[in-house]
Order: C-alpha cells, then sequence, then structure tokens
C-alpha cells in the first residue's frame, strides 16, 4: 500500500462532509489525480471512501462509547482518521488491526495533531479489544434508534419507511442499500452485435454477464476505469441502472415520434429512446445549464446518434413554442435520490423533511409544464430515483386529478417478473431488497382527447 493512500481517504472525507462534495464526484477526481496508483490501492481508497461515509452512524456510534470527546467536537481531520480507522477495522479483513491503528497514529503526528496521537491510539485499540461486544440501541425498546445505528441511516428516514412499508419491507431496503450495488450498462445494439461488444469487453479482461429484467442490460466486473474500454469510447455501451432503463421501456416510442425529454443530463434516457427509434424522430434532450447540455452533447457524439438534440432550457420556464407538440414527454424530475443511496452514500445525510417538500412544490411546477407539451393523445412518463409516497404516486394523484391525464397500464411493456397491481394502474415502485434494481418510481399517463 502507498504511503500516501490514507492520507487521500482522510482528505476525501473532508472534501465530503466539509467540503460538500457529493462522495461519488470526490472519489472520482481523487482517482483521476491519483491514476497512477496501482489498482489495488485505487480500489483500497474508493473501498474505504465509501464504507466510511455509508456508515458514518454507526461508525460514529461505536467511537462516542470509547472516546472522551464526542464525535461532533473532534478536529474534523482527527475525526476522519478516527472513523475510517474504525470501518477498517471492523468491516475489513484484508486489513490488519493493528496496521490500521498504526497508520491512523502515524497519519494523525503527519497533520500536525502529535499531542492527540495518544488519544487516537487509545480509542482505536479499545475498540479492537471491545471485539464485538459493542453496546447497540435496544431493538424492541428503541426500534428507529437501533435501525438507524445498524444501518446507518438518518432517523427520520427510518421513521418515514417503517410507516409506509413496515418493518419487513424497511430492513430488507436498509441492508440493500448498504450493499454495494455493480457496475450496470446499457449495451446499444440497435447498430452493433452484443457479441462485438462481449468479445471487445472480454479482450481487455472485463467480466460481463446478463443483468436483470432487460436482454441488453449487463454487469460488468473485473475493470479498473470505465472510460479507458474500447467499448465505452466507442459509444456502445452506458452506465445506466436496469431501473432508468425501464422508462424507455414504459415509454414505448415509435419511429418517427417527437419526444421532449425536460431533466436530461446526463442524457442516458435520451440516448436509450434514440436507440428504440433508430435514425427516425427527435428527442429534444433540455437542462438547466450549459455544463448539463455540454455533458448530454458528449454523449451523443460518442454514440454516434442523430436524432437527439441537446438544448438549454429551464423545465420551470414555460415554453409556448412546445405547446401540445410532443408525442412523448418524459419528466424524470429532480428529486431526493433515496433509491440510489447505495451507489451514492451521503445522499441521506444531506435530504431533509423541508428538504423534500420544497422538492414536491418543484415536481408539480415542472409537471404543470409537461403538461401542456403533451399532444392530445399523447404520454407523460413520469419518474424519479427515490422510493417515498410523497415525490411518487402522491405527485401522480395530484396530477390527474388537476390535468387531462390518465393513467395506463405498462403490462404491456415491461417484464412479466415486475408486473402488479401496481402496474396494471400505471406505475412501478422499485423497491431495493425486493427488485434487484435501483429505488425508482415510473408512471404512465395519457392525456385524454377532447
Amino acid at each position: 500500500m502507498a504511503d500516501n493512500t490514507r492520507e487521500i481517504i482522510v482528505r476525501v472525507l473532508g472534501e465530503i462532509e466539509d467540503g460538500g462534495i457529493y462522495s461519488h464526484m470526490a472519489i472520482r477526481g481523487a482517482l483521476d489525480k491519483y491514476q497512477y496508483l496501482p489498482r489495488r490501492d485505487r480500489a483500497f481508497i474508493t473501498r474505504v471512501c465509501e464504507g466510511t461515509v455509508e456508515r458514518m452512524i454507526e461508525l460514529d456510534y461505536i467511537i462516542d462509547q470509547f472516546a472522551t470527546i464526542p464525535v461532533e467536537k473532534m478536529k474534523p481531520v482527527v475525526r476522519d482518521i478516527l472513523r475510517s480507522a474504525v470501518y477498517q477495522i471492523r468491516c475489513m479483513d484484508s486489513v490488519p488491526a493493528a496496521a490500521a491503528v498504526n497508520e491512523a497514529v502515524k497519519l494523525t503526528q503527519q497533520k500536525g495533531f502529535y499531542n492527540l496521537k495518544g488519544f487516537v491510539n487509545a480509542v482505536l485499540r479499545s475498540i479492537i479489544r471491545s471485539g464485538d461486544r459493542i453496546a447497540y440501541p435496544d431493538e424492541t425498546a428503541e426500534p428507529v434508534r437501533y435501525l438507524s445505528v445498524r444501518y446507518s441511516m438518518p432517523e427520520w428516514i427510518v421513521e418515514d419507511w417503517l410507516k409506509e412499508y413496515g418493518t419487513f419491507l424497511t430492513k430488507n431496503m436498509l441492508d440493500r442499500l448498504l450493499k454495494e450495488r455493480p457496475t450496470i450498462v446499457r449495451f446499444k445494439t440497435d447498430r452493433i452485435l452484443s457479441m462485438t461488444i462481449l468479445d471487445s469487453l472480454a479482450s481487455q479482461g472485463v467480466t460481463a454477464r446478463r443483468a436483470s429484467y432487460l436482454p441488453y442490460a449487463y454487469e460488468l466486473s473485473d475493470y479498473n476505469y470505465l472510460p479507458a474500454l474500447q467499448a465505452f469510447r466507442s459509444g456502445w455501451i452506458f452506465p445506466q441502472d436496469t431501473s432508468s432503463m425501464l422508462v424507455a421501456e414504459a415509454a414505448a416510442p415509435v419511429k418517427g415520434d417527437y419526444i421532449i425529454d425536460m431533466c436530461a443530463a446526463p442524457g442516458g434516457k435520451s440516448l436509450h429512446i434514440a436507440d428504440k427509434m433508430g435514425n427516425f424522430g427527435e428527442v429534444e434532450a433540455r437542462d438547466l445549464t450549459q455544463d448539463k447540455v455540454n455533458l448530454i452533447r458528449e454523449n451523443v457524439r460518442r454514440a454516434g446518434i442523430i436524432n437527439v438534440k441537446p438544448v438549454q432550457m429551464d423545465a420551470l420556464v414555460y415554453d409556448s413554442f412546445s405547446e401540445e407538440r410532443a408525442d412523448i414527454v418524459l419528466c424524470d424530475v429532480p428529486c431526493s435520490g433515496l433509491g440510489v443511496i447505495s451507489r451514492k452514500s451521503d445522499i441521506k445525510y444531506r435530504v431533509t423533511p423541508e428538504r423534500i417538500t420544497a422538492l414536491v412544490e418543484l415536481q408539480r411546477m415542472i409537471l404543470r409544464n409537461a403538461a401542456s407539451y403533451v399532444r392530445p393523445g399523447g404520454r407523460l412518463i413520469y419518474s424519479t430515483c427515490t422510493i417515498g409516497r410523497k415525490e411518487n404516486l402522491d405527485n401522480v394523484e395530484w396530477f390527474t386529478e388537476h390535468f387531462p391525464f390518465e393513467m395506463e397500464s405498462l403490462d404491456p411493456y415491461i417484464p412479466k417478473q415486475l408486473r402488479s397491481l401496481g402496474t396494471a394502474a400505471g406505475y412501478l415502485q422499485l423497491i431495493p431488497g425486493v427488485h434487484d434494481t435501483d429505488g425508482f418510481f415510473i408512471a404512465r399517463m395519457r392525456k385524454r382527447r377532447l
């Protein structure tokens, strides 16, 4: 292990919590900066950073039992050194406990906290001696706090899910969200054979196996850096969870359709729908900022697709030119993101009940505009990457009450394994631990002909 690996980890953790940078962006930035590091070191940085953030509530709970200073009052650097060391000690069999302690003490001194190296050493060695005898909250007496600590999920989220889904499903979700989601990619198979893509991946040592539900969804492993793969650079594969791919299935475009994607970046759904139409029709991929539009444009270029038009446009600003022009409007709206915690674990610490209330209002403002863009007889596809009812089914019920739209069954468009009473009624709620996907919501609505 390179000498500076743990220092990189502590620096990344500081950027996430104190710098406000999202975990996946901070980790990716570090990996890009230190591309020269061996694959083993890069994997170690990723694992410890992701794991420390993911289990932060539990780690703090453990540290507080053995430290004379509460975690919240510690110096940020020392706090991050302790958190990452405890994660290595308790969650990584490949790291000898003594090595984790020694490196943490050494790093404390290197960071200029010579007088605290004894404190760090004492806390970590006490935790090691405790073994499996950590006193967790009582599950019967304090079920919410117990689940919060055990699964490192804020108590208000646990409480909401218990009310909506019950104990069994909530535990399944919490357990699944702590497990790493594999890299899922969509094979671009409109003009290239899957076997050609598989051969290209295999030539670079990548293992690809079919993912659940869709024939063009694959799970990748045994690779170091996705953009380095020839299949990625050629535009043959696109990182996209199966749940997101189901949006294009629910939309069911036909050649010649005019489609508006209201919040398109980075463009995965727009590109997927364009693939389904070949080179016919048009997908107008809109987003708020030029940076996001540039990202869509780069993905369009890489894919070699000619029927996607990236456009900078604010979904909250009404566009009179688009009135009743679209055969399909996609509303994959900004949301709390609680369905993708296994990929972006710090989301759960950033979202608040007040934030969700504000998001619901934002989502409804976007839906108001989108309603006008759909032609009579056209479809509106609403989707989020979250789990709670407020952002999902409540919004759909509000929308169909206030606008001339009706729910339409998803069953003709989605795999049989996913069909249920809900999909027959027009919506699909994907739940981690129940479905082999991220948490995701999709609804299909048709505009009535007046």
